[in-house]
């Protein structure tokens, strides 16, 4: 009998990448601020008895764990335990403040009396009846929300991030649909995408009626005339009355496009502070000292009782049981994570360090002056380049990071803006020309406001050659209505 089918067999070579375990951890110790950091150090002296705090050793100590090294160079069925029996069984490094004096605490700074924007997410996230996988992928989008409450980071990107540095395999679907539960939190607007979604989503948590109909079908069916201000268009594409119109635009601008803005101004907590990752003192002759706040982290070094017991293993090796040998492992699994773990922690404070530092020297006027107008067009590729680090690093040691200042206490979040440049060539600072924006918007005749054409005239002749359009998107971004509803 005659087979019509056949098996074939092929052969792909595909190349995927996936971090260690030392990896991840050093990723996840990235992104805590120094009060979790503090926590999570503490938390690892608990579970661990091969890690203890502590001071550095005696040179008596140094002395022992050389010979107990010494000794362990003929017990070749352990030959990877010389790793723990070096002079690095107690590491000089320490978790302890640069550049201050012996006792000295640093300063707690009550910055606010709100609970952070990322809480009260976390808070609702809790209440839903989610899998630990979804849970976790949540909270990953939470983390990728700017402070406006916007993602403008892609589906696409986050799933990368998540399969690369995490080791969380999803897709883009599930994305969408767990994006979907966060962009129900309250306030509504949380998670849009764009301003059109913000809209739209806090326009159909309106109680349905024919007013709510038509706001949302100016915004689905005529955002881009919605945006610039083609009025006349917008009625006669939808055939609306002059007074419907009237009545659902004035309803549109009442919405929040940065429904993520005020979050924190809501729900009071009355121990709520934020406690900066680094310290930035600068001097009258331009000396800038940067140092790392580690407020009270224990000291961490290997265990000492774990090294002897090592030790003794070692010198009755030929009389070992097979009970012996599965202490003997167990004690180096443990020797083996105590030291990961101090050197993860070792890791971040170098990374934080070496970011914070990259920062002070780009944005270096703003530090010695304190004039926000002086800070420049920067964006997380601009450090990347100049620590020579990822920029998903970058974006990591960023979030959720303080540093305290001579002129308050900022979020790293805070240094970085993009850059307008201008047909000569000319790259300009957003926030500035914002600023410029609001002062003009601020001092103008309230009878008679400002129109975008009229402000993008003023803003040529002060030196900011900007279209209209982008001083309608710089408005709208300092949450500024059109002129006719200033007056």
């Amino acid at each position: 009998m005659a087979q019509n089918s056949r098996q074939t067999q092929s052969q792909v070579q595909q190349q995927t990448q996936t971090l260690s375990p030392q990896q991840i951890l050093v990723v996840k110790l990235l992104e805590l601020p120094a009060v979790e950091l503090e926590d999570r150090v503490r938390a690892e002296l608990l579970e661990n008895p091969a890690l203890e705090e502590g001071k550095e050793e005696t040179a008596a100590d140094d002395l022992a764990a050389t010979d107990a090294q010494e000794g362990e160079n003929d017990a070749n069925e352990y030959d990877s335990l010389s790793d723990y029996l070096s002079e690095d069984d107690i590491p000089d490094y320490k978790l302890q403040e640069n550049n201050r004096s012996k006792g000295e605490k640093a300063e707690e700074i009550p910055f606010s009396d709100a609970t952070s924007f990322y809480e009260i997410l976390k808070e609702q996230l809790g209440e839903r009846n989610l899998t630990e996988h979804e849970h976790e992928l949540a909270e990953y989008i939470i983390g990728s929300l700017d402070d406006d409450g916007l993602l403008r980071k892609s589906l696409e990107s986050i799933n990368d991030e998540l399969a690369i540095y995490a080791g969380v395999n999803t897709c883009e679907e599930e994305l969408e649909e767990v994006l979907k539960i966060i962009q129900d939190f309250d306030p509504a607007g949380l998670g849009a995408r764009n301003l059109q979604e913000c809209l739209t989503i806090q326009i159909l948590r309106k109680e349905s009626s024919p007013l709510q109909q038509t706001e949302l079908e100016i915004i689905e069916k005529c955002y881009e005339e919605f945006t610039r201000k083609h009025w006349d268009k917008i009625i006669q594409k939808l055939g609306l009355k002059e007074e419907e119109f009237e009545e659902a635009i004035a309803e549109i601008t009442k919405l929040n496009p940065r429904p993520g803005s005020s979050l924190g101004e809501v729900i009071g907590r009355n121990m709520q502070q934020i406690i900066p990752d680094f310290t930035v003192e600068t001097y009258d002759d331009g000396t800038i000292i940067l140092s790392m706040n580690n407020r009270n982290m224990p000291e961490l070094r290997m265990s000492r009782d774990f090294t002897e017991m090592v030790e003794e293993h070692t010198k009755n090796r030929a009389n070992q049981t097979k009970e012996s040998k599965e202490a003997m492992m167990f004690l180096k699994q443990k020797m083996d994570s105590a030291q990961g773990f101090i050197d993860a922690v070792k890791q971040r404070q170098n990374t934080l360090q070496t970011t914070m530092q990259a920062i002070i020297d780009l944005q270096r006027p703003f530090f010695i002056e304190g004039d926000e107008s002086l800070l420049r067009p920067m964006i997380l590729k601009d450090v990347a380049q100049r620590t020579r680090l990822d920029i998903s690093t970058i974006s990591r040691v960023s979030n959720s990071k303080y540093v305290q200042t001579n002129y308050g206490v900022y979020s790293l979040k805070f240094f970085f803006s993009d850059g307008y440049t201008t047909e000569d060539g000319e790259e300009m600072s957003v926030r500035e020309i914002r600023k410029i924006l609001k002062e003009c918007i601020d001092n103008e005749n309230k009878k008679k406001p400002l129109t975008d054409d009229e402000l993008a005239d003023i803003l040529k002749e002060k030196g900011y050659p900007i279209a209209r359009r982008t001083v309608a998107k710089y408005r709208q971004q300092l949450n500024i209505p059109v002129a006719r509803l200033r007056r």
